[in-house]
C-alpha cells in the first residue's frame, strides 16, 4: 500500500526513532508498504519517520543511482541492485575526508542542496530476519544510508547547510510545512490536517 509521504515542518520528523522488537505489529507489511512508496515516489531511501512512523527503520534501494553516467563503473555495479532494510542501526564510525554531493529528500521537496558527509561508514543494524551484522559502506550507498540513519535522528538535511543557505530557502520550507507545494505522491502536511 502506498503511504502519504509526511511533509517538512512535522514534529514526527524531528522525533528519535524507537527500536524495534521482532514481535511489532505488522512489521513485514510496513516494511512492504514503505518500499513501494518509496519507489512510488523515485526515491532511493525511505525512513519510518517519513511515513509517519518514530521508528529506527529505514530502507534502502540505490539502483536508480546505477544508471549514473557520471559515475565510474565500478561505483555504477555497486549501487545496482543494492536494497536493504535497516532495523535499530547505529553507526559506529564515520571516516574520511568529507565531500559534497546535491542531497534532496522526499519530505522537502524541491529543494536540493550540497551537503558535506564522510564517504566511508560502519554500520550495525538487523535485516528483517534481526540478525545483528556489522558492515563497512562507502561512496553512495554510504551517504544514503547516513541520509536516512539523519531520518531516525530526527535530522533532516537541511540542518547540514550553511545558515545563508537556509535563509535562501526559508520561503520554499515555509511552503512545504504549509502544504503548498505540488508532487507527483501522495504527501501529508501537519499545518493543512494537523495530522
Amino acid at each position: 500500500m502506498i503511504l502519504p509521504i509526511i511533509g517538512y515542518g512535522d514534529p514526527v520528523l524531528r522525533k528519535i526513532g524507537e527500536e524495534l522488537t521482532p514481535d511489532y505489529p505488522n512489521l513485514k507489511e510496513i516494511i512492504a508498504n514503505m518500499y513501494e512508496t518509496m519507489y512510488n515516489a523515485s526515491g532511493v531511501g525511505l525512513a519510518a519517520e517519513q511515513v509517519g512512523l518514530s521508528l529506527r527503520l529505514f530502507v534502502i534501494d540505490t539502483t536508480p543511482f546505477s544508471e549514473d553516467d557520471d559515475l565510474e563503473d565500478n561505483e555504477q555495479n555497486k549501487l545496482k541492485g543494492f536494497k536493504r532494510t535497516f532495523i535499530n542501526a547505529k553507526i559506529i564510525k564515520e571516516e574520511g575526508e568529507e565531500w559534497a554531493f546535491n542531497e534532496g529528500c522526499l519530505s522537502i521537496p524541491d529543494v536540493r542542496e550540497d551537503v558535506y558527509r564522510k564517504p566511508t561508514v560502519t554500520i550495525e543494524y538487523c535485516e528483517e530476519d534481526f540478525v545483528m551484522k556489522t558492515e563497512v559502506f562507502d561512496g553512495l550507498i554510504a551517504r544514503v544510508i547516513q541520509h536516512e540513519y539523519d531520518h531516525i535522528e530526527g535530522i533532516l538535511f537541511t540542518d547540514k547547510i550553511s545558515s545563508l543557505k537556509k535563509r535562501l530557502i526559508q520561503k520554499k520550507l515555509k511552503n512545504i510545512a504549509e502544504g503548498k507545494t505540488f508532487q507527483d505522491y501522495r504527501m501529508k502536511f501537519f499545518a493543512k490536517k494537523g495530522r
